[in-house]
């Protein structure tokens, strides 16, 4: 399988940055295929990659997520661009819709609607990076916007209709979508042993425009570790998980959470939920199960943790993202520098 790495999180603050970049070079040294940020409410996600695009060889550069409330169609396909010769044509595009506390909260958009917003999105950076004049009907973007001076314009870069674009995406509908326009998934909330209904999905979009999904590259996050004392270490994730289900959203809207109890763990993604949205945060970490964190982490023994892998592998995910684990460039280095051969020869 390749490997790809996680830089910050949706809600980095740089704080550490000199220690992602050490570890990025190194990841770059050791074969890592992908390097992702993330935003939401943090640091943004082109200027660090566009910091590290010098400083690297051949480890692909891309945005895990770009939020695409936080800016138009056109300068999302100008930015793409931009970034795909200043990386020597090693960009990914990654988008998402995040969620209505960020899209309404923070950039004052409104939410609805976010797959029609996401096909008409993608539909015009296609035409940004082909060359073409980016023309939309709407409803949600309208170009040139008729009654003023505007007209459709050809971007003044060389095309370049290769840039992959991939989706994160969690829904039936958005997977769908995925499928059928993306390159590639950027997955989260993946269980290998109950995923019938994401693959479903993208199946369904893939096949609409003539694909299979062996024509996507399927990429999951992957929180890995491995030890010897597993309850020391299903301890340390549980917090996370009840995170995940509890916070990670409104007590109406958790993405997370729903595709979770899509993969069989309702009941128990509503206890968490229920528990850490009135308060009482230490009986929703309690309230989930080791089962569950067994199937959503790969921690444990290494023969688990391949195990996982291999699950994974079979289902038809192709790479897995990983966040190093320590809280130095040489603690992380050296997590990472055990992960990758261990990915690699599954």
């Amino acid at each position: 399988m390749r490997v790809g790495l996680s830089i910050g999180s949706a809600y980095y603050d740089g704080s550490n940055w000199e220690d992602m970049v050490e570890l990025v070079r190194a990841a770059d040294a050791l074969g890592v295929d992908f390097a992702w940020t993330a935003e939401a409410w943090g640091m943004e996600t082109i200027a660090p990659l566009a910091y590290l695009a010098p400083l690297t060889q051949r480890i692909k550069l891309g945005t895990g997520i770009m939020q695409i409330s936080a800016r138009t169609p056109a300068m999302t396909a100008m930015t793409a661009m931009t970034m795909d010769r200043l990386s020597n044509h090693r960009f990914c595009l990654g988008l998402g819709v995040s969620g209505p506390q960020v899209v309404e909260g923070l950039h004052g958009e409104a939410f609805a609607n976010a797959t029609e917003r996401l096909r008409e999105y993608i539909t015009i950076i296609r035409q940004g990076i082909s060359g073409e004049r980016l023309t939309s009907s709407g409803p949600r973007y309208v170009l040139p916007r008729p009654g003023g001076e505007g007209k459709a314009l050809k971007l003044s870069m060389p095309p370049q209709p290769a840039i992959p674009i991939y989706l994160a995406t969690l829904g039936p509908r958005m997977l769908e979508l995925t499928g059928e326009l993306a390159d590639g998934w950027l997955g989260t909330s993946f269980i290998p042993d109950a995923s019938d209904h994401v693959l479903s999905s993208l199946r369904r979009g893939a096949e609409k425009s003539g694909r299979t999904l062996n024509d996507l590259d399927l990429q999951i996050n992957a929180t890995i570790e491995v030890g010897d004392d597993v309850e020391v270490l299903l301890n340390k994730y549980r917090p996370m998980a009840a995170f995940t289900l509890g916070a990670m959203g409104s007590a109406s809207t958790n993405f997370y959470n729903s595709a979770y109890s899509r993969a069989g763990w309702a009941d128990m993604c509503t206890k968490v939920q229920e528990l850490w949205v009135s308060g009482d945060k230490a009986a929703a970490v309690n309230a989930v199960e080791d089962d569950f964190l067994l199937n959503i982490y790969m921690v444990g023994t290494e023969q688990m943790v391949r195990t996982r892998m291999l699950a994974a592998k079979e289902a038809g995910i192709n790479t897995l993202r990983i966040a190093p684990v320590g809280r130095t460039s040489t603690e992380m280095i050296q997590h990472l520098e055990r992960l990758v051969p261990l990915i690699q020869s599954v």
